[in-house]
């Protein structure tokens, strides 16, 4: 076996890192990198293990790769906040690096080839309990790496993007594999060439498949004109200090510079109306009459825009409920989608996947002083009140999902709300905060996912960023530039068909949670025999 100075080990450990930053999306954006990119820290692992060097060694090469995965993917969060930005990095690396580290006991306790298998079994698992707790933070799923290229996930339609991590760390586990006989055992490429095909099969297949599907699949024709305006407001410097009804004035301009008879739908962007107001009075500010009049003269099309909402209640509705001096009751802030129908009625649905630190303080429940260090960015700080389950809008002609922002790299909520009935995913978002770095590109890219796992098409409206459309291949086929104040008008094809994931949602991630529970378990059981057999 060869020997790996310390020097040499931490170079193995970064290499690692920097392999994951350049295959993730408009952070390098070499998406094959991927398929090696845990090559060099798996190599580590099986040399500290062979040494039989303390297990601690692990979690702390392990922790820096995935902090450089961290910073080099998501350094543009610093942007919006600092705190907020080094608490993601620090915190998700160390879930990321304790994954690893279980498999690394595993492998350790159980056996090297049980241990291989935790691997993808173990990082699954973490991915979908990111889904689904309070600290919830998706951006860095792996299956998301390959949001740049569509094409060669159309199968996503059936497993999510779980099934791209997946695919990410079997290829890893095989081209490892072939390495490790090589370098630490001497063997000869010749005898890698069972292992060299399996790597080459298990590449292939699912990418041949994706191609086939990607260039056989036709919409069903059921147009509908959509117009998505992106007034491009400064977050910073004017949206939440300027007159909320100039804005409006702004974005209602820029709907009718291309609204025509056939438009079916205005999607404004999230908090388009700046100022926060109570619901039951939205017909009481004169933004709504901007609104109406706007609409009338746009055939009276119906208009969907973001808001900053909140509602009353005699006792606390929730956890995101509070008192205001001076005002009877409780209040609840909502950051809000509004409809305003062809009948000019008006329908509030709240945004439910709220970002962590900003809109929401996780574990606040259990640690209620935890709000005072919410990060104010205006319009939405503190945590705020949600829908407990998926809703969508519906105008005469169709349904529609609204989904604002953060919700949209929540694949199962998304789908939940496809199965539910929206025939057409809108978007509607404010990336000004993180300026112009990848983080905007990388939100947009990721709406490409969504309309690839459900088969729908995707309307899109930032503040700023990037506002356009995606069709049912996952294609951006119109698209805004940054910075600039734009309205895109587009025919797409509304679809009704349920896909495989739309109905049954992340199997993969549920199945293998399962397991892994197990897995820890008997990992522990034999850990602790070998113990109590030691003394």
């Amino acid at each position: 076996m060869i020997q790996l100075a310390k020097k040499h080990r931490f170079l193995l450990s970064i290499l690692s890192g920097v392999l994951m930053v350049i295959s993730f999306p408009f952070s390098g954006s070499l998406t094959p990198v991927v398929f090696v990119s845990w090559v060099p820290l798996l190599l580590l692992e099986s040399y500290i293990s062979e040494k039989n060097y303390r297990s601690r060694k692990i979690f702390t090469h392990a922790y820096l790769a995935f902090f450089i995965y961290n910073i080099g993917t998501t350094w543009w969060v610093w942007n919006a906040s600092i705190g907020g930005s080094l608490m993601a990095f620090f915190a998700n690396t160390l879930i990321m690096a304790l994954t690893f580290q279980l498999f690394h006991l595993t492998k350790k306790h159980v056996g090297k080839k049980e241990g291989y298998l935790s691997l993808p079994i173990y990082w699954i698992s973490f991915e979908y309990l990111h889904y689904h707790w309070e600290a919830s933070w998706t951006w860095l799923t792996y299956g998301n790496v390959f949001s740049s290229v569509p094409s060669w996930v159309q199968w996503y339609e059936f497993s999510g993007v779980l099934g791209g991590t997946l695919w990410v760390l079997l290829i890893n586990l095989l081209v490892f594999r072939i390495y490790q006989n090589v370098i630490f055992k001497g063997e000869t490429w010749r005898i890698q060439t069972p292992l060299i095909w399996l790597a080459g099969i298990a590449f292939i297949v699912p990418l041949s498949i994706s191609l086939i599907t990607y260039f056989s699949y036709n919409e069903k024709i059921n147009p509908v004109e959509i117009v998505v305006v992106q007034p491009n407001i400064d977050p910073y410097n004017e949206k939440f200090v300027s007159d909320v009804n100039s804005q409006v004035e702004k974005v209602m301009t820029l709907a009718k510079s291309k609204a025509t008879p056939s438009t079916n739908l205005i999607l404004a962007p999230e908090t388009a109306i700046s100022m926060g107001f109570e619901e039951e009075n939205f017909h009481m500010h004169t933004f709504h009459s901007i609104i109406l009049n706007a609409k009338k003269e746009m055939f009276d099309v119906p208009i969907c825009i973001g808001a900053s909402t909140w509602k009353r209640f005699d006792k606390p509705h929730s956890r995101a409920s509070f008192t205001y001096e001076g005002t009877p009751g409780y209040l609840e802030s909502y950051n809000t989608s509004i409809l305003i129908s062809e009948n000019n009625s008006a329908h509030f649905i709240h945004k439910s996947k709220l970002v962590p630190g900003v809109e929401a303080i996780p574990f606040s429940n259990w640690f209620p002083f935890l709000e005072e260090l919410a990060v104010d960015l205006e319009g939405a700080s503190g945590t705020l009140g949600i829908e407990e389950e998926p809703k969508i809008f519906e105008t005469k002609k169709f349904k529609f999902a609204p989904v604002v922002c953060y919700e949209s790299i929540y694949g199962g909520w998304v789908a939940e709300q496809c199965k539910r009935g929206a025939e057409l995913i809108c978007i509607s978002t404010n990336d000004g905060w993180w300026k112009d770095t990848p983080g905007y590109k990388q939100h947009m890219s990721f709406a490409r996912l969504r309309a690839i796992e459900n088969r729908r098409s995707v309307a899109r409206s930032a503040n700023t960023g990037t506002s356009g459309f995606i069709n049912q291949r996952g294609d951006i086929v119109a698209a805004s530039d940054w910075w600039v104040p734009d309205a895109i008008n587009k025919t797409v094809n509304l679809n009704d068909e349920i896909t495989f994931y739309m109905m049954y949602g992340d199997v993969l991630g549920r199945s293998l949670s399962f397991v892994a529970v197990l897995l820890v378990l008997f990992t522990f059981v034999r850990r602790f025999k070998k113990r109590f057999s030691a003394k």
